[in-house]
């Protein structure tokens, strides 16, 4: 079955720390580039940042030198560690396939995980 699962959302205060996961299955993982987004209430989607297969990294301004994306191909799994958490960053959080793989995999995407942050 191919589908993306968020995990590791959560309320926290401003400043705090939270780490996402995003476990993939049913996908040659390893090979495709991957991104996260984030929808905040009233907004539009967002690309928070994307890693390459090449492990090449790119985040959107707001979250450079805070967020840190990584990624562990033996899991099949998308990391997002997010540092010095602002209210601001509150947002459904959800993993996607980007890059050359956007296209096939356009209608992909998981269940999303609700982050919350307090001021």
């Amino acid at each position: 079955q191919v589908q993306l699962v968020e995990s590791g959302g959560g309320l926290v205060q401003a400043g705090g720390s939270l780490r996402l996961s995003c476990a993939a299955s049913g996908i040659i993982f390893s090979i495709l580039d991957m991104g996260w987004y984030r929808q905040a209430p009233g907004k539009q989607r967002e690309l928070v940042g994307s890693i390459t297969r090449a492990f090449n990294t790119n985040y959107v301004d707001s979250v450079k030198g805070r967020f840190t994306i990584s990624r562990d191909n033996a899991k099949n799994t998308l990391y997002l560690q997010m540092n010095s958490l602002k209210p601001e960053d509150t947002a459904v959080y959800y993993c996607k396939v980007v890059g050359g793989g956007s296209a096939y995999f356009a209608d992909l995407w998981g269940r999303g995980t609700q982050v919350t942050v307090s001021s």
